[in-house]
């Protein structure tokens, strides 16, 4: 039974495939934002289980009081793109649970395989199982709050890293206004977005989901760490 990663520092994918669906339903329109994880497709796999400590994982989000969380197997992970999806798992014994990517797991985790907190595979089978086949599929949260922006420990005017935090579908793009326009910026595998040369830090924020939606955040203050709540959230799906 392989352990989730624990560490920001697992290897992200290379792999552009996307995972083969059981039953492909996806959009050629979101195609290209979605990467990997596309919606309206069902993914086949395995589920696993590992001990989730306190929720934080590769995606840097940090304690959560929620446990219904998973870990994605890097080929799907994509360079963090994977990270704040929401996909309901189904058990062939007819159980669902609804888990949010946290973290990345590494191999030996398979393409399509979600390693679960416990407390989530304790929803699909007993702990003792270890491991069950499953299908799983992307779904957009309707419950979900704003969407809050925290920059990275050591941000500065001269660098500095930018995290979206509680988006309701995953992100696809993060760019920063500078006064040649907006300047998309780099994922990283840890979940934040690095402008290397201070480019725009300090200043408006647009996000874009796999959707195609666009949201520009202003007032976000340069304060490393600080997790700085919005007004803005995208639409359900």
């Amino acid at each position: 039974m392989p352990a989730g990663a624990t560490s920001p520092t697992a290897a992200p994918s290379t792999s552009a495939a996307p995972p083969a669906p059981a039953s492909p339903h996806g959009t050629t329109a979101t195609a290209s934002l979605a990467g990997r994880i596309r919606p309206k497709t069902t993914y086949q796999g395995v589920a696993t289980a590992y001990k989730a400590g306190v929720g934080d994982g590769a995606c840097s989000y940090g304690a959560s009081d929620d446990m219904m969380i998973a870990a994605m197997n890097t080929a799907d992970y994509e360079t963090s793109k994977a990270c704040g999806a929401r996909v309901v798992v189904r058990a062939a014994n007819g159980a669902s649970v609804t888990v949010r990517i946290t973290n990345e797991c590494p191999l030996p985790c398979g393409v399509g395989q979600l390693d679960l907190s416990e407390q989530a595979f304790a929803e699909l089978a007993p702990l003792s199982t270890g491991r069950i086949a499953i299908t799983w599929s992307l779904v957009s949260s309707d419950t979900a709050g704003t969407i809050s922006i925290r920059y990275k420990n050591g941000s500065s005017p001269y660098w500095c890293g930018i995290q979206a935090i509680g988006h309701r579908n995953p992100l696809a793009r993060l760019e920063v206004r500078t006064g040649d326009g907006w300047r998309q910026l780099a994922r990283t595998g840890y979940n934040y977005f690095l402008s290397p040369d201070g480019s725009g830090c300090g200043g408006a924020i647009r996000i874009t989901d796999i959707y195609g939606e666009r949201l520009t955040i202003d007032g976000i203050a340069l304060r490393p760490e600080a997790v700085q709540p919005t007004q803005v959230q995208f639409a359900p799906h």
